[in-house]
């Protein structure tokens, strides 16, 4: 399965991107992960194929929604009230399962640079 995002860019802060992720073939869990500059790749938002559950880290709740359209193996993350902290490269991924750890996500994007000025 090849992932190609698409959609980032510089914003300032307390505006909103929308990520898009489209997968070639059908997958079952997908999900946004990000890598700030000095630090390690962590999970945003993950979703399963029925869109339910949907798991967030405690850092977006609330200002980024997960979604996807299973007709176009596309996986969304709105992101509004966006932060400075939220610069970041991030990543869609797809797996068979909805795992915690990353190593075990089988799939990646190339990854699509997120910006956020004051």
């Amino acid at each position: 399965v090849q992932l190609v995002e698409s959609g980032g860019g510089l914003v300032q802060a307390g505006g909103s991107l929308r990520l898009s992720c489209a997968a070639s073939g059908r997958t079952y869990a997908m999900g946004w992960f990000r890598q700030g500059p000095g630090k390690e790749r962590d999970v945003v938002a993950t979703i399963s194929w029925s869109g339910v559950p949907q798991y967030y880290a405690d850092s977006v709740k609330g200002r980024f929604t997960i979604s996807r359209d299973n007709a176009k193996n596309t996986v969304y993350l709105q992101m509004d009230s966006l932060k400075p902290e939220d610069t970041a490269v991030y990543y869609c991924a797809a797996s068979e399962a909805l795992y915690g750890d990353l190593d075990r996500w089988s799939f990646w994007g190339q990854g699509t640079q997120v910006t956020v000025s004051w």
